[in-house]
């Protein structure tokens, strides 16, 4: 009689207060393996684990919301994330550049080959000596353009 005591006990602790076979056992006196057992044999069992199921992702998905709002990133992501920012805008920008023209000026090929060209003493861009270039390639390229109104500045202004 006392292990019918003990199996309701049991399932009052699982059904009613939601306790886990873990925390039941000491109290009822029994192993969790025989607390699992029993609760597992009763028909409610299968709705109750559902609902277990449906608590725990609520649960997570509340910690999940508060965790993204208070996560803070650290310094080093937020640089590349800029960097890289930086490297689609000036991706998209060459690409619209290169869409719309069918030659490139002097001044887009010196700044898309910055590191092939210096700046002289007249301000001009000229490119560096120990290079072999073919002829097509503008050897100096004339920076002392008057500066221009503003709807044609991207079009014809540099600088390096």
């Amino acid at each position: 009689m006392e292990t019918d005591d003990a199996k309701q006990e049991i399932l009052d602790l699982y059904y009613g207060k939601h306790m886990r076979p873990v925390d039941i056992a000491p109290i009822v006196k029994k192993s969790s393996q025989y607390v699992s057992k029993v609760v597992k044999k009763d028909s409610r069992y299968e709705s109750e684990k559902e609902y277990r199921h449906i608590q725990s992702s609520e649960k997570k998905k509340a910690y999940n919301r508060k965790y993204y709002k208070t996560y803070t990133r650290n310094k080093k992501e937020k640089e590349e994330r800029e960097l890289y920012n930086a490297l689609i805008v000036r991706i998209n920008k060459d690409n619209q550049i290169l869409s719309t023209k069918t030659e490139i000026s002097d001044i887009d090929f010196a700044k898309w080959n910055a590191s092939a060209y210096h700046t002289n003493s007249k301000g001009n861009l000229m490119i560096d000596k120990k290079l072999n270039v073919g002829f097509d390639v503008p050897k100096l390229v004339n920076m002392n353009i008057k500066r221009p109104t503003q709807k044609y500045k991207e079009k014809y202004y540099f600088s390096v």
